[in-house]
């Protein structure tokens, strides 16, 4: 009996060590590859080396100096490490663990992101186009620098994804950040005349995206999934004395301009008067009239301080009650 125990066990054991360089060969297989395949389609894929680590029980991938660029996109990635982490049984759920410094290149800029925890853990569909099924992530202490003369520092922030059930390529959306420091460019443009404090205390979203296709590995090699719809079930952002709130729901059309009605409000509203006016957002001709027609919507909802009001999108142009703001912004993923 006890023979036929160690037999049964040594048996068992040969059979999970084969499975396991099997399954650990055939992903540093398949990571070359796909890596050599970018190469061949006029990528930059470079990397210093490429190991996968982890028995018994983990498929642990490190890649190190791992430098992507899509020269169609004109976007790019360098890492001086990436690790990508899972059990061996459950191949399509991952941790991504990024390092403590990266650089993103865009289009436009290069932007050097540091921090001092980033990861996440990832979800696929269990098929080859690996299609996104979802995500939670944790970010501490995080600094995005740019080379167009930009900051933008937060002390911590969550960020989740799940597909939304029954709806083709859309993805409900969490976010929440603490003590959000947006880049003093942004600030000199929203608040020109430096009447509110540096840093946003909270910001808070729920939501649900629609995309015109999948994110899956298919939009990694190419063209990246365009929005189509944003249903916002809350927006929460408090700054200084300033707390705004919203709700609502657009469409996007094929140049990324939206079209729908977002409920908000706005506690303090006249000082966001005056940094719509400051910034060059709101027209200064206009400050006095929207000034009586803003007081009395907000009279309407029982707080002289507070607005409840639509903010709509039409013809590609923002309103808020019956009063004409300004152009509508375009949200466009691809240049």
């Amino acid at each position: 009996m006890v023979r036929v125990f160690f037999g049964i066990l040594i048996v068992v054991t040969l059979g999970w060590f084969g499975y396991w360089w099997i399954g650990s060969s055939a992903q540093q297989t398949a990571l070359t590859k796909w890596l050599q395949d970018r190469r061949e389609a006029g990528w930059v894929a470079d990397y210093d080396s490429l190991d996968v680590q982890g028995f018994p029980s983990r498929f642990d991938t490190r890649v190190v100096n791992l430098n992507l660029a899509d020269p169609a996109t004109g976007w790019a990635w360098q890492a001086p490490e990436f690790e990508v982490l899972m059990l061996s049984y459950k191949p399509n759920h991952a941790i991504a663990v990024w390092p403590h410094e990266q650089i993103i290149a865009t289009p436009k800029e290069r932007i050097t992101v540091t921090s001092d925890d980033m990861r996440s853990s990832i979800k696929f569909d269990a098929n080859t186009d690996l299609a996104l099924q979802a995500t939670t992530a944790e970010l501490a202490a995080v600094t995005l620098t740019s080379n167009a003369g930009w900051v933008t520092e937060m002390k911590s922030a969550s960020v989740a994804t799940r597909q939304a059930a029954g709806v083709a390529f859309a993805h409900d959306l969490f976010l929440q950040t603490k003590d959000l420091k947006p880049a003093r460019i942004f600030k000199n443009i929203i608040d020109p005349d430096n009447l509110l404090p540096d840093v946003f205390e909270t910001v808070r979203i729920d939501a649900t995206a629609g995309f015109d296709a999948p994110w899956d590995r298919h939009a990694v090699e190419g063209r990246k999934p365009e929005l189509t719809t944003l249903d916002i079930k809350e927006f929460t952002a408090t700054w200084g004395q300033l707390d705004f709130q919203a709700t609502g729901a657009v469409d996007f059309d094929a140049e990324g301009y939206p079209t729908g009605k977002i409920a908000v409000r706005a506690k303090n509203w006249q000082d966001m008067l005056d940094l719509g006016v400051s910034a060059g957002f709101v027209p200064s001709e206009l400050r006095s009239t929207l000034e009586s027609g803003l007081g009395l919507l907000a009279k309407l909802s029982g707080n002289p301080d507070t607005i409840d009001a639509p903010l709509s999108f039409k013809n590609r142009t923002i309103s808020i009650g019956p009063f004409p703001i300004g152009r509508a912004p375009q949200l466009r993923i691809n240049p």
